[in-house]
């Protein structure tokens, strides 16, 4: 007889990665919300944790190393997401290529074009906060605390087995 846990934590990684991803892009279709380059990076692990969680469903016995990897996921958007806060707040400028800009050398086709296209959304432009917070900084804590989740999980699978 199959255990419950392992599928319980499955599902529930699954959930976690569907749910941020749905207010997301709910934001940006419904809402209007412009999402920077950083912003589709926070958006990666959550894609990669909904698939570790749909392996450990179907697998059961892969459950806890699914969620040790779902845990490193969730730990790396957490520092993508620590990484926007910092852009957002200035504390330093950001590797990506947020904001758009222009190539050293350019031709006049090349500068006609640039000015046709919209530019890329500025990584510290925030576009929407609860509590003066913003959706980075809210991505920093729920990954975390998922990390936290996932290993503790996982932790909890490798023992009762």
């Amino acid at each position: 007889m199959m255990k419950p846990w392992p599928n319980c934590l499955a599902k529930f990684l699954v959930l976690a990665g569907v749910a941020p991803l749905a207010i997301a892009y709910y934001s940006q279709i419904f809402q209007g919300a412009e999402p920077c380059i950083l912003c589709l990076y926070q958006r990666v692990p959550f894609a990669i944790v909904i698939v570790l969680g749909l392996i450990g469903i179907f697998r059961p016995a892969l459950a806890p190393k699914m969620a040790i990897l779902a845990g490193c996921a969730f730990a790396i958007g957490a520092g993508i997401a620590s990484y926007h806060v910092g852009v957002e707040q200035h504390w330093w400028a950001s590797a990506a290529s947020c904001g758009g800009g222009l190539s050293g050398e350019v031709s006049i086709a090349d500068l006609q074009q640039q000015l046709t296209m919209k530019p890329a959304k500025a990584c510290d432009e925030i576009d929407w906060t609860l509590f003066g917070i913003s959706m980075a900084t809210y991505n920093v804590a729920y990954s975390s605390v998922l990390a936290v989740i996932s290993f503790v999980g996982a932790a909890h699978l490798r023992r009762a087995a």
